[in-house]
């Protein structure tokens, strides 16, 4: 029988101090990502110590493919009264729909009041308390993880909107059992997989680890399914991968749409489908989705990493 090696949980300021040192390191796009893979978002940084009024947030960023801002303040103690404050004028200041409080633990009430601004606000904003923690394996290097002690309830927010007489439409409803039947798929199938919380629209952005560009599926009663990669802004990198079209093309088995639009661009492949909530063919729809999600997180990475390279 192998011996086995016993967990121990290293002191937070034993890496990260004074407490800028963590933000910084958050700020790394990976760090983002990792985050981001816990809590079911992808994040793209915009901006450290960003200003509001005589304070300053530690991170501005923004979730990829919406834009919606997203502030996040970290804590390396516990939860305290002023960080509580904190985080309200910070989503204020950049009217933030996404706020995320990151600390070394939590106090009760502390928890109990994120709990309550995620049942009393609308389905737009969303309060994360995280905790993080740094782990070790006998004389291994570190491993940060995160932890989340309360999170926004979209489902329930999604329901409670439509019961009382909101906008959410029939369609909407159908958008979301879609995508939160597909997650769920996911993660029986592939747990080391971590999807965004599903939400009521016909995209569904799944992270890369690539701030430039991401994985977009949708759903659309004209056009049926689709799955590739959408790249909001960087023309230079649509193309740079034109460049690349005909060896891209040979790794995807089936015929492949290059839409170069006004702002952003897009590489995908399509599927012709006339029911989109047909329930008996749901499962043949993931999978569909799943394969080439698949698919282009193994093709598209080389090629992102030889952008890099010559865009430096």
């Amino acid at each position: 029988m192998k011996k086995l090696a016993k967990i121990e949980t290293i002191p937070l300021r034993e890496i990260w101090d004074p407490e800028p040192e963590f933000s910084s390191w958050l700020s790394r796009q990976e760090s983002l990502d990792l985050l981001g893979e816990e809590i079911g978002l992808s994040i793209k940084p915009i901006k450290t110590e960003a200003d509001v009024g005589k304070f300053r947030v530690d991170i501005l960023a923004e979730e990829e493919g919406t834009g919606r801002k997203i502030v996040i303040e970290n804590q390396l103690e516990d939860t305290n009264h002023d960080h509580l404050g904190k985080i309200i004028t910070y989503a204020s200041g950049y009217d933030a729909e996404i706020i995320i409080w990151i600390v070394r633990d939590t106090n009760e009430p502390h928890q109990r009041a994120i709990e309550w601004l995620n049942e009393h606000t609308d389905e737009k904003i969303g309060f994360f308390l995280i905790k993080v923690e740094l782990l070790q394996i006998e004389n291994s290097n570190p491993a940060p993880k995160f932890y989340v002690l309360a999170s926004p309830n979209e489902w329930a927010k999604t329901t409670k909107e439509s019961s009382s007489g909101g906008a959410l439409n029939q369609t909407k409803i159908q958008q979301l059992e879609f995508w939160t039947k597909f997650r769920d798929f996911v993660k029986d199938k592939d747990s080391s997989v971590r999807l965004q919380t599903p939400r009521p629209r016909f995209y569904y952005d799944i992270s890369m680890g690539f701030g430039e560009a991401h994985i977009a599926l949708l759903i659309s009663s004209k056009n049926g399914f689709s799955c590739g990669i959408w790249i909001s802004k960087n023309k230079k990198l649509f193309n740079f991968l034109q460049t690349r079209k005909t060896e891209i093309e040979k790794e995807i088995p089936r015929e492949v749409a290059w839409i170069d639009y006004r702002v952003a661009s897009t590489i995908r492949v399509h599927k012709h489908v006339l029911n989109l909530f047909e329930q008996k063919k749901a499962q043949n729809y993931f999978e569909w989705f799943y394969e080439n999600m698949v698919l282009f997180k193994k093709i598209f990475p080389k090629y992102f990493e030889e952008f890099r390279r010559i865009d430096k």
